[in-house]
């Protein structure tokens, strides 16, 4: 039996997947940050952007990976509690366009929950995930203003 997920269907529907983000949750300790950064990049799973938000006893890494199926089978592997949502990405040229990409979210009336940068994209562009509620009324709003939304398929290696 041959193995379908080369076949031009599964990679066009790649191509067009939203971007996957994974919120891990562990306990605010030394060392779990190295941890999950050290047992996702020793199997080769890059981390495109990265959040951290801690609490007293807590901490929420949110993570973007260039191989989302790889991540969430490590994270189960080695017992990394985790969610996972898709975020709006979108692709700016230059820093003075975040001021762009929020007026637009503005003018479409969309409220922002967060957003943070990407550490590094292929084609050496900025990106912004953005988590928010309608992200398809969102992309609709970026794209009329001429910003690039970015899929899973733009951000895997």
């Amino acid at each position: 039996m041959s193995d379908n997920t080369d076949s031009p269907e599964i990679a066009r529907e790649r191509e067009t997947e939203p971007v996957l983000q994974f919120s891990v949750f562990t306990p605010n300790r030394l060392g779990r940050l190295h941890e999950v950064v050290h047992r996702l990049a020793a199997q080769d799973v890059h981390i495109m952007a990265l959040s951290v938000q801690d609490t007293t006893d807590s901490t929420i890494l949110r993570l973007i990976v260039d191989d989302p199926d790889r991540a969430r089978q490590l994270l189960d592997e080695y017992g990394f509690p985790y969610v996972e949502n898709p975020m709006l990405v979108v692709e700016i040229d230059y820093e003075r366009q975040l001021k762009d990409v929020l007026a637009a979210l503005f003018e479409a009336e969309l409220n922002i929950h967060y957003t943070y940068a990407f550490l590094t994209r292929p084609s050496g562009r900025s990106a912004l995930a953005i988590s928010l509620e309608h992200a398809d009324v969102a992309e609709h709003a970026l794209r009329r203003h001429q910003f690039r939304i970015l899929y899973q398929g733009d951000i895997s290696r």
